[in-house]
């Protein structure tokens, strides 16, 4: 299961994902989880964010949300939406002070092998909260 922690500096909470659950989740419950699991993420940043005094976490997680869902219909969004939010963990992690996901590692999983980009960016995720859950 996953460990649900307090963002410092925020009233949000966060959680550190079981990377094979992020991976597999959306395959078992037909991309169910797969939305649940981006909105999620994006509030996440967006609490992060708003803790450290900085938008460049992102603002609207539901707009992330009908990006891949509605969007995805004419593609670019859903595109734009991933592309977007890979950035934002990206600068999670440099706020953080961990090594940022690499950003070809990312475009190849995601083009080759779905679940194990979702897998890597959640990866990139748990390492922001366990270094902020260990400097509080």
């Amino acid at each position: 299961m996953a460990q649900q922690i307090t963002i410092p500096g925020s009233s949000g909470t966060a959680k550190i994902r079981n990377l094979w659950a992020v991976a597999l989740l959306p395959l078992i419950t037909i991309a169910i989880y797969y939305f649940y699991w981006w909105y999620q993420i994006n509030r996440e940043l967006k609490d992060y964010g708003h803790s450290k005094s900085t938008d460049e976490l992102g603002e609207s997680p539901g707009t992330s949300l009908l990006a891949v869902t509605l969007g995805a219909l004419v593609i670019v969004p859903a595109l734009v939406s991933t592309y977007r939010g890979f950035q934002r963990v990206q600068k999670a992690q440099e706020l953080a002070g961990v090594d940022k996901l690499n950003g070809w590692i990312g475009l190849i999983l995601y083009v080759l092998i779905s679940p194990a980009f979702f897998a890597y960016v959640q990866s990139g995720m748990n390492a922001v909260w366990r270094k902020e859950t260990a400097a509080a």
